[in-house]
């Protein structure tokens, strides 16, 4: 068999091994088709999720989160969150998003689908880890993406092998996410002490937006009075 003059690779690096046998004359390639992951890039990703308010009512005590499974994933740790957008704005009102998170050394960079409406929230989420965030905001400007709304929180993650709770603490208040299954989140909401009732699906920009609204203030930026001056990324 003539040997082809271009091999098309596909989505996914392939890994010298086993699996299927190509022949070009007499010698024999053995090659198995193995994914990697890019630079823990996760691509085709859907994310479910909820948020619940952590009121003085329903105060979630994390010291009795082992008792119904969970473990530290993550120490409390300050987020700082920077959405980008063209101008005028062509993500959002496609219910799109992208952003720079910062926390501690690490930057992660995230893009957001547009939601669906229900019970949940579930759409697509394609995250990938980076070190310069000032470069990578740079980058955005110069293909028209521009630094927005800014909010912060405080998070801390716990994990029991099969989704993730955070507690999160903002500028607007404290909130309980739940991400994993339907069903998942259905049982650990109803553990914690919660009713389908309690279901928030906004997103915290929203959520400061309405806050703002009943308070009667102007909006802004959701961040920490007393937070740490950022330097790597600056709003417009």
């Amino acid at each position: 068999m003539a040997r082809p003059e271009r091999i098309e690779l596909p989505t996914c690096w392939f890994e010298a091994n086993r699996s299927i046998r190509l022949s070009y004359g007499r010698a024999a390639i053995i090659i198995r088709p193995r994914c990697y992951t890019v630079g823990a890039m996760s691509l085709n990703s859907t994310e479910t999720e909820i948020k619940l308010p952590l009121t003085p009512e329903k105060n979630v005590q994390q010291a009795w989160l082992p008792s119904i499974g969970f473990q530290l994933k993550k120490e409390r740790t300050l987020e700082q969150n920077t959405l980008f957008d063209t101008y005028p704005p062509g993500l959002r009102p496609r219910g799109e998003l992208l952003r720079i998170r910062e926390c501690g050394s690490e930057s992660i960079l995230t893009f957001k689908g547009r939601a669906t409406a229900g019970k949940y929230k579930v759409r697509e989420e394609l995250e990938v880890p980076f070190r310069d965030a000032a470069t990578m905001a740079a980058i955005f400007e110069r293909l028209g993406y521009f630094p927005g709304f800014r909010y912060e929180k405080y998070r801390t993650e716990y994990t029991d092998g099969h989704g993730i709770l955070t507690i999160d603490e903002t500028p607007i208040g404290s909130f309980l996410e739940l991400e994993g299954t339907a069903q998942w989140i259905d049982e650990k909401a109803a553990a914690l002490g919660y009713k389908e009732s309690d279901y928030i699906t906004s997103s915290y920009g929203a959520l400061y937006a309405e806050h703002c609204s009943k308070a009667g203030i102007p909006p802004g930026d959701m961040v920490f009075r007393e937070s740490p001056e950022r330097t790597s990324i600056k709003s417009s």
